[in-house]
């Protein structure tokens, strides 16, 4: 059948925005991949109402809520392309499946990228982390790391002292200037210069880091914000624009999280430089009531 809304993306953003549509009464169709930015995370931390709560569980919730609504389908997989323009969308699943829409809402998250050190990969999400106001308060008063990724790492370290003792390692990506490490030294955070090239302890737990020049610095916690792509390219073949973030491309918005593709819209982190379980969710209301009203305006 035809939709008035293809969403893809089963996340915080593609379910608020499927949410709206839902109690508008519109037929639409929800594609998940089942591959959430925040799987390896065990918690949700800072959302209203479902702090501590697993992801896993918030969206299943979300799911039977959505499941009660006659007009909304669901499909368990990748789309992998979409064509065409106003009014006449198409998405091709991964299987072969064709559904067409008069408007599409992409909630398809980015992938993270984490730096080339070996022990980040597998503490991902646990002891390794990219929001202090996520997971902050989970490692109060610990030893905490701050690990320089990209030039503003240092607003990271500036801001962590708030949870506990806090060390920057710069690696030698962020120049600690005086006027820098007048701040830095204000917040009580001390500045290693010497790069880690290894994290040490039983994953998920760290330990330590050990340094370029070999000395073992003792940490507990890791903060970094990885380098972060759209997680489909979705976007890309509707030509719908990208711009760049602090940690890489995100979509371009206009008003009411349209893109510049007059029918396509966008919600959540693939259409944001500010990563946040509550953000995507009131960006995908958004982009649900957009996407509705476009219908009827």
């Amino acid at each position: 059948m035809s939709y008035d809304v293809i969403i893809v993306g089963g996340g915080f953003a593609g379910m608020s925005a499927a949410l709206q549509l839902a109690r508008a009464r519109r037929p639409i169709l929800v594609v998940d991949a089942g591959q959430p930015r925040n799987r390896f995370a065990a918690a949700s931390h800072g959302f209203l109402g479902q702090d501590g709560a697993a992801p896993a569980a918030i969206m299943r919730e979300a799911l039977r809520q959505l499941s009660a609504y006659p007009t909304v389908d669901f499909v368990h997989g990748r789309a992998a392309s979409a064509t065409g323009e106003l009014d006449r969308f198409e998405v091709i699943l991964e299987d072969g499946d064709v559904q067409t829409a008069r408007r599409l809402v992409l909630a398809t998250g980015v992938a993270d990228t984490l730096p080339a050190i070996p022990g980040l990969t597998e503490r991902w999400g646990q002891s390794v982390m990219h929001c202090p106001y996520c997971h902050g308060y989970e490692v109060r008063d610990r030893r905490i790391g701050v690990l320089a990724n990209h030039p503003m790492a240092s607003h990271q370290a500036l801001m962590l002292p708030d949870w506990g003792p806090t060390t920057f390692f710069t690696q030698g990506v962020v120049a600690v200037d005086a006027e820098l490490s007048g701040k830095l030294a204000a917040r009580g955070v001390a500045v290693e210069t010497t790069p880690i090239i290894e994290v040490l302890g039983v994953a998920p737990a760290i330990s330590g880091v050990r340094l370029a020049d070999g000395r073992i610095a003792p940490l507990e916690a890791i903060f970094t914000a990885p380098k972060t792509a759209p997680a489909s390219d979705l976007a890309q073949q509707l030509c719908c624009a990208l711009e760049d973030g602090m940690t890489g491309p995100h979509v371009k918005l206009e008003s009411g999280q349209q893109t510049t593709v007059p029918g396509v819209y966008s919600a959540g982190d693939t259409a944001s430089p500010m990563h946040n379980a509550t953000l995507a969710s009131a960006a995908g209301v958004m982009a649900g009531i957009g996407a509705h009203q476009s219908l009827i305006f």
